[in-house]
């Protein structure tokens, strides 16, 4: 174990190889307030204050969303209720957009198992941005990071699952002239060179300090993120100028823009990578976000309608333990993943949400009752879903990109 860290308030560890950013209080409650968040871990009740603190980030503030209002017509529910909270230079990307330099989106997905709904929330902001700023997007689905640091996964089994990934990706609507998927195994010639050039500007003593490695990381770790940031730089490459380029990912993300892509472009001559992060979706267990390894509290899109509904109503809630209580004290809608539910994709009107929140807290609002409404919109969500899911079956090659070393040519274009 390595302690990277002197503030008093943060501990860096390495625990058998894996990089730890454990957040910890100093008060009576140092237990409840300990999180963990890293490109590979996330536990705990995070603190994005916090966070924000810790990476070094600036929080989304007032000036910045007046500006995409006037820029898009309109302010995205993912930014009026701050689920996407955080950005490194967002400010200067917008200011390129006025003067007239558009920015390529970048983004990916690990593929380790099936995508369930808080790995939509980035995707649903992009397309955001994709629609509104008309951007291409740029997506790298890594087959190889999985496969490296899983002892249990094949690379055969990421290479598949990163396709069965692929249906989900298109099925939320992203528009397939300005959008190009890809896997790391299946388009290396055109990022390897790429990656090359960042890998000799990093060092291990850098790439130690940024994830955590030791001496019993694999070989294939230590140079993956070079080969993660190579994205970054991949549309200036392609059109043989400097294009900026914006992230759109969940903050555990943060460790490979910060400490390799926005270190290694200046001495490229590239533009630093700019980032915009999105808060966790929560599970419907008590307290963490919706995670794979947790599948009773997760939603994936695959699940049946049957099991949808068995999950929702089996949730967690802020309620109380007697109808009575909850009529007499209230609920607690602060501390409830139904609630939550709401918040991230269930409800878009700011009016009916601050609804449900006031008669949760009020006690009129009973949690079988808001669990029923819940259930019913997630089932008709993950529903329409699963039926653009299938459509992408028939569509997925007009996103795939064929590896030809220096340009991005579709499989579709290839019949």
């Amino acid at each position: 174990m390595a302690l990277l860290s002197q503030n008093p308030l943060v501990f860096l560890l390495v625990i058998n190889g894996d990089f730890v950013a454990k957040v910890q209080d100093s008060s009576p409650e140092t237990k409840e307030n300990s999180f963990v968040v890293t490109p590979w871990l996330v536990e705990g009740k995070v603190d994005y204050g916090k966070l924000i603190e810790q990476f070094g980030t600036s929080p989304i503030n007032q000036e910045i969303i007046e500006r995409f209002s006037k820029l898009t017509g309109e302010i995205h529910i993912y930014l009026r209720r701050g689920i996407f909270y955080s950005h490194r230079d967002l400010d200067w990307i917008l200011d390129k957009y006025e003067a007239g330099e558009k920015f390529a989106l970048y983004t990916g997905r690990g593929p380790s198992g099936r995508v369930h709904l808080g790995h939509l929330i980035p995707w649903i902001f992009t397309k955001y941005l994709q629609d509104k700023f008309d951007a291409e997007l740029y997506f790298e689905m890594t087959d190889d990071e999985k496969y490296l640091n899983s002892q249990k996964l094949s690379l055969e089994q990421t290479e598949k699952m990163a396709f069965d990934n692929m249906l989900d990706l298109i099925a939320v609507g992203f528009d397939p002239k300005k959008t190009f998927i890809f896997t790391d195994t299946g388009y290396i010639k055109s990022l390897y060179g790429i990656a090359a050039k960042i890998a000799k500007h990093t060092t291990f003593s850098t790439a130690k300090a940024v994830f955590g490695f030791d001496n019993s990381t694999n070989i294939g770790m230590l140079f993956f993120p070079a080969l993660q940031a190579s994205v970054c730089f991949l549309p200036s490459v392609l059109k043989g100028h400097n294009v900026p380029c914006l992230i759109p990912a969940a903050i555990d993300q943060d460790p490979y823009w910060r400490g390799i892509a926005r270190e290694v472009a200046p001495k490229l001559g590239f533009y630093k990578p700019a980032q915009i992060h999105s808060k966790f979706m929560p599970g419907l267990g008590q307290g963490g976000k919706m995670s794979s390894s947790e599948p009773e509290t997760a939603i994936f899109t695959t699940d049946s309608i049957k099991e949808v509904e068995k999950k929702v109503l089996g949730s967690f809630t802020g309620g109380r333990a007697t109808v009575e209580e909850q009529r007499k004290l209230g609920g607690q809608p602060d501390i409830c993943p139904v609630y939550h539910y709401y918040n991230f994709m269930f409800e878009e009107e700011d009016g009916e949400l601050k609804r449900i929140y006031d008669d949760c807290k009020s006690g009129k609002l009973l949690c079988g009752d808001c669990k029923m409404m819940l259930a019913s919109r997630v089932k008709g969500f993950v529903s329409d879903f699963q039926t653009k899911r299938e459509k992408a079956k028939e569509i997925i090659d007009e996103f795939l990109v064929e590896d030809i070393a220096g340009g991005v040519r579709k499989r579709s274009d290839m019949h």
